[in-house]
């Protein structure tokens, strides 16, 4: 085994353990519960979704529904999130010969990307299926620094509820918020980059549930198995890293934010 196929696997069994920074936001907290709950006995997920963006029922079919659009249709390079869903996502990207953007899980590496082409896999002899699970995207996938990777068109993150009005929360942790403010940092996202997710309709919430703060970033499309909606969100994009909301643990455990610290951080 390679030095990197032992970090990936050693970074996948991070990635399957419990979110370590709970949300700070009690709402949030109770809402994604009921959500993993009501999943769980609505049996709409593959496995216990308890602690993990839901493996839905039906993740195929909104991965489809997400490639009739012409946001998707006319992107060459898309950043999507590690998660079992969006396998489907991922796989349709590499086949239709798109270049994609996956995050090492918890950004511990600090090329904290990876970069996936149809091209470069076929290459190595790995199959696109194999290479679309996070578990092979970590091992096959090339490890990319921010001034590596190219500006991406279209981003798609996991959600454990989401609002039709753009509204999104994930596990707690913050990481796709986290993302997202260091690729705009980079210009490699703008103020135009469409962000969608794909969730099962039973994760659509009332949008009063979901009350959007100043570093969260907001939806612009959001695809279930049987309904693409359009968010015309009114939220405003963050600019940048919002440095008071990351919390010492994150500082020290992810290294890129060392790389980017601010002189205050350092007080």
């Amino acid at each position: 085994m390679s030095e990197w196929e032992s970090t990936a696997v050693k970074l996948i069994q991070l990635f399957m353990n419990q979110t370590e920074w709970s949300d700070r936001h009690p709402q949030k907290e109770q809402l994604r519960a009921e959500i993993w709950a009501l999943l769980k006995d609505q049996k709409a997920t593959r496995r216990d979704p308890v602690g993990h963006i839901p493996n839905f029922v039906g993740a195929e079919q909104a991965a489809a529904q997400l490639a009739t659009l012409p946001i998707w249709q006319q992107a060459k390079v898309i950043k999507c999130n590690p998660d079992s869903p969006q396998k489907f996502v991922r796989l349709r990207a590499l086949q239709e010969g798109k270049r994609l953007y996956m995050a090492v899980p918890r950004l511990t590496n600090k090329r904290c990307f990876v970069e996936l082409t149809a091209e470069a896999l076929q290459q190595k002899g790995i199959s696109l299926e194999a290479a679309a699970t996070m578990a092979n995207a970590l091992i096959h996938g090339r490890l990319v620094s921010f001034e590596e990777m190219a500006a991406i068109d279209l981003v798609v993150v996991g959600c454990v509820a989401a609002t039709r009005a753009g509204g999104r929360t994930g596990k707690g942790a913050g990481f796709a918020d986290l993302e997202l403010a260091m690729l705009q940092m980079f210009g490699l996202v703008d103020q135009h980059t469409p962000i969608v997710t794909t969730v099962h309709p039973l994760q659509l919430v009332d949008h009063s549930r979901l009350p959007m703060q100043p570093h969260d970033w907001a939806l612009d499309w959001v695809i279930t198995p049987a309904e693409i909606t359009p968010t015309n969100t009114p939220h405003p994009r963050p600019q940048g890293l919002d440095w008071d909301a990351i919390r010492p643990a994150q500082y020290q455990k992810i290294p890129i934010l060392r790389k980017l610290q601010q002189p205050a951080f350092d007080e």
